[in-house]
């Protein structure tokens, strides 16, 4: 089975609903080795390797390759699909898809951490009315 560890915009419902057709809640978990920052001038993270660092955010499963090729288009060029460990709350670890910044993007980061509760409070409703690549699915 296909999975989707996601860390910044599509923990919210609403999003991974519109871009994927995902509607099943998300499963805590936590991805080790890799830090989450802002992107600069923008609402959502990226994450690129960083020992040490770990990074919180939920596994969604994801079966539907029109789910994939949706995601695909969310993260655009900026991003690159990987396969990860994650860790799940009982400790128990298994393998997901995530987007990892491309390293071309590097210099986009302001190397603040992200925050997903700041986002939900200030970003959301933001990104949702900025952002206008929903009707490309």
């Amino acid at each position: 089975m296909r999975r989707l560890f996601a860390y910044g915009t599509l923990m919210c419902p609403e999003i991974i609903r519109e871009v994927s057709g995902i509607t099943q809640p998300g499963q805590p978990a936590v991805l080790h080795g890799f830090a989450r920052y802002r992107v600069r001038g923008e609402y959502y993270p990226a994450i690129t390797a960083q020992a040490g660092a770990r990074v919180a955010g939920l596994l969604y499963d994801c079966t539907d390759p029109d789910a994939w090729r949706r995601l695909d288009l969310f993260e655009g060029d900026m991003y690159l699909r990987s396969e990860v460990q994650v860790e799940l709350t009982d400790g128990t670890r298994c393998m997901a898809d995530t987007y990892v910044l491309h390293p071309a993007h590097l210099d986009c980061l302001d190397h603040r951490e992200w925050d997903f509760e700041a986002f939900l409070g200030f970003g959301k409703a933001a990104f949702a009315t900025d952002y206008k690549g929903f009707d490309e699915f």
